[in-house]
């Protein structure tokens, strides 16, 4: 088999990991994936040409678009990431009959989820834990792992028991647990609690 002659705008897999702002394992089971194109040079490193990482970035590009940077900075942001359509579906319709100035994004994987956060800073998340692929703990660990990104409240809603989660591992302390079926009076009070703290820290950042 012929080298693969190196492009000077090929990464690596660290340098990947930087520019998209995810996990070094993220980057690698995007590739493993399929999701990234990747190729590795004789001494088996592996190297992702920019192109293919800018090309992912500009996929969720369209999130910044200028009605979600001129909204008022007391509106909640929120992602959520859910790969059951059905359960998207269900949210969507709970969450638009509250009286919360909300702001909501759906993804139905860990990958699409993992470039949003990446493309904006989300006051809230909430994520299913068992998805194929990258998976809500990943999501979890890479979000806690960036300074920037600690003041996401994060909520995880699963058919998984509290006893299944600390079977796995657990989950950190500052990270909730929502059972499914949702009881949605319960993630309301969640999210309106967020909304009033958004709207306190908006009061005191502006000026008299």
């Amino acid at each position: 088999m012929s080298a693969v002659k190196l492009n000077q705008s090929d990464v690596t897999t660290q340098e990947a990991a930087k520019l998209l702002g995810i996990s070094v394992t993220s980057v690698q089971q995007l590739v493993e994936r399929g999701v990234l194109v990747a190729w590795k040079t004789q001494g088996g490193h592996r190297r992702i040409p920019r192109e293919a990482i800018d090309a992912l970035k500009a996929e969720r590009s369209d999130l910044l678009t200028d009605r979600s940077r001129s909204a008022p900075s007391s509106t909640l942001s929120a992602l959520i990431v859910e790969d059951n359509a059905l359960q998207r579906m269900v949210y969507e319709k709970q969450i638009a009959s509250w009286d919360i100035a909300l702001e909501t994004r759906f993804c139905e994987n860990g990958y699409q989820a993992l470039v949003e956060i990446a493309q904006r800073k989300y006051d809230i998340l909430l994520l299913d834990i068992v998805m194929e692929g990258i998976d809500g703990y990943e999501i979890v660990k890479t979000v806690l792992a960036n300074p920037d990104l600690r003041h996401i409240d994060i909520a995880v809603l699963t058919t998984l028991s509290r006893e299944d989660l600390d079977a796995r591992g657990g989950l950190p302390d500052e990270v909730l647990f929502f059972q499914k079926p949702i009881v949605f009076e319960e993630l309301r009070g969640f999210m309106r609690g967020c909304a009033a703290r958004k709207a306190r820290q908006a009061r005191v950042a502006s000026p008299a």
